[in-house]
């Protein structure tokens, strides 16, 4: 039994084919993650399945009902003018109930004694116990603070809320929607590390099917059971998440290249083979005459056998296996202002307030030659404040920050005001300095700018796209340190694997604010966490700052057990008992207690 099905699906943007020959089933409670290059239209074929696009081709079968599948999906959103709690229940059958229910009190308040309007409210009532409406109230509190949108944010209009808080507003109204089919894309677009953490482990535990897009490969790691990669020609599913896709694809990859070295080993026998046949057909027909039969049958045998080399040879052209494409890799020399000394910024003291809410205060850190600092924190912590401090972009209300006269700084924020919207991305990349353009070319195709793209414009190109040549500029800019606000933002997993390649490679010192784990792991450390106005600074990885994290985290949950049992403890000793059964129990109890408070102490050490 499928939860949704398709056969030999196209779609078409325009003129323009996106793909054709999609056929694909998804069972009942897998995880599915879809991949695929910018472009290829994986948005266009989950808006397909939702009947929000029309298909050109192909069918679609659903094995689950209509109402019981939810989505969240890149859509201009309805009602955006309501407040936030208002708008995450506006189209939930419980609140037009509830909505009903509230009308009909204030009409009680204004007339008691009206029997009608008793009868009608008292049924009212009994429908909204019967759907649990009252346990659904709290559910919708719950989910909203699960969600990290505190109390003071539900007064706020949808329209007027971060990207990061739509994101979560969005989330919570499909959750309590409790549908059986979930439809994602980009689920965690604007979400911070702890709210993508709680969402991942809410999909792991949903008891249903899962359908999503993500470029984010810790995020398909964890939740995925399988995984579609898209392509114009087609879809092909490999079990499990984003790292066994991988795996699986580096195995089809080894062994399409060996199928490609013995086509090529064999064309070149048969072209050989070809021309002996065609020689030896040659000489046995000179020699061949009416008078002399036995030249005349090997004359025809060699011709028998060069038609049949011939023939293969056709065969092999026509079903040939095209080379194997080999990653681009960045093979131009790398340039960085030189850096003789250790500490390359300090920043002291420094506070940042907007509009009377302080952001961060009293901030002491120095950025050394060599560092490679991830900045990790909740949304609204102040990582993008911090940043643009170290720039310069921004000034603290107090402290200073002192730069060392050899540093050159180069930045990445989300805004791409420094690209001239009127260049070609072959223009742009050429007024880096000392640059040609055979190189400027290299470059542009080791991050996917291939052939005649570089002389695309400017403002005719995508937000990603926009994003590599912004990234391109900054990484040969000659800057020995580099401050990057999300530099994966819009990107698809090849660019965000080639922007990684890039970083790793990168000679001089980097600050990094990102929520991809991938791109923390491969190049922090050193870890500063943002949490209260302040930061906390951790030396070493990503990774162990997440194993120290959660060992923290461990030690905090056994604290409070202990306090919580030593209260208990404490309690019990203060009760009085009525009989002396009851006190022998109560004493019994109280050992039990007491050792498992030693236990507890031994374990936290």
């Amino acid at each position: 039994m499928f939860v949704i099905k398709a056969e030999n699906l196209t779609m078409e943007k325009g003129v323009r084919k996106l793909f054709e020959g999609v056929t694909f089933d998804i069972l009942p409670n897998e995880r599915v993650a879809l991949l695929g290059m910018n472009g290829v239209g994986k948005t266009s074929l989950i808006n397909g399945l939702l009947e929000l696009e029309p298909i050109a081709e192909g069918d679609i079968y659903y094995g689950v009902d209509w109402s019981n599948i939810g989505y969240m999906v890149q859509a201009e959103e309805s009602h955006t003018d309501l407040q936030l709690r208002n708008w995450v229940v506006s189209e939930h059958p419980k609140e037009q109930l509830r909505r009903t229910l509230i009308q009909l009190e204030n009409q009680l308040e204004k007339d008691p004694s009206d029997a009608a309007i008793l009868k009608e409210y008292n049924e009212a009532i009994s429908q909204y116990l019967e759907v649990d409406g009252y346990q659904w109230e709290m559910e919708i509190e719950s989910r909203l603070l699960e969600m990290g949108l505190i109390e003071e944010t539900w007064h706020i209009p949808f329209k007027q809320l971060s990207g990061g808080q739509k994101t979560r507003a969005k989330l919570v109204k499909l959750m309590l929607e409790n549908p059986q089919f979930i439809i994602l894309d980009e689920p965690t677009n604007h979400l911070d590390l702890e709210t993508i953490d709680w969402l991942v482990k809410w999909l792991q535990a949903f008891q249903g099917t899962v359908l999503l897009v993500s470029h984010e490969r810790e995020f398909i790691d964890r939740v995925a059971t399988t995984t579609f990669e898209l392509t114009p020609e087609g879809l092909t599913r490999y079990e499990g998440g984003y790292k066994e896709y991988e795996a699986q694809k580096e195995i089809e990859e080894k062994t399409r290249k060996q199928q490609y070295e013995n086509q090529e080993k064999e064309r070149r026998k048969l072209k050989e083979l070809i021309q002996q046949y065609k020689g030896w057909h040659a000489s046995a027909n000179a020699k061949a005459s009416v008078r002399d039969p036995y030249a005349q049958k090997k004359a025809s045998k060699q011709a028998s056998k060069l038609k049949a080399k011939e023939s293969a040879l056709e065969h092999l052209e026509k079903e040939a296996i095209q080379k194997p494409k080999q990653p681009s890799r960045i093979n131009t020399q790398i340039h960085s202002s030189e850096f003789t000394g250790k500490r390359m910024v300090h920043v002291d003291q420094v506070s940042k307030s907007y509009d009377d809410k302080t952001v961060l205060k009293d901030v002491n850190l120095d950025i050394l030659k060599g560092d490679r600092i991830g900045v990790v924190g909740a949304n609204g912590s102040g990582k993008t404040t911090l940043l643009e401090l170290i720039s310069g972009l921004s000034e603290g209300d107090q402290g200073a920050i002192h730069y060392n006269p050899q540093v050159s700084i180069g930045q990445f924020f989300q805004e791409f005001e420094q690209l001239n919207e009127q260049n070609t991305i072959l223009d742009e990349i050429m007024e880096l300095p000392n640059m040609n353009q055979t190189d400027a070319r290299t470059i542009l195709a080791c991050f996917l700018f291939r052939r005649e793209e570089v002389f695309k414009t400017i403002g005719n190109l995508s937000e990603g796209e926009k994003g590599r040549v912004a990234f391109v500029k900054l990484y040969f800019s000659d800057a020995n340190l580099l401050i990057l606000d999300e530099p994966n933002n819009y990107f698809d997993i090849s660019s965000r694997e080639i922007i990684e390649d890039a970083l790793v490679n990168y000679p001089g010192s980097i600050v990094l604010v990102t929520h991809d784990p991938y791109l923390l792991r491969a190049i922090s450390n050193k870890i500063i966490s943002l949490e209260q106005q302040t930061i906390q600074v951790f030396n070493g990885t990503y990774g162990d700052w997440v194993n120290h994290v959660n060992v923290e985290s461990e030690e905090q949950q056994l604290l409070n057990q202990l306090a919580e049992l030593e209260a208990r403890y404490s309690q019990g000793l203060l009760e009085e008992f009525e009989s002396s059964q009851q006190e022998e129990e109560k004493v019994e109890a109280l050992k039990d207690l007491k050792a498992e408070i030693e236990w507890l102490k031994e374990q936290i050490g």
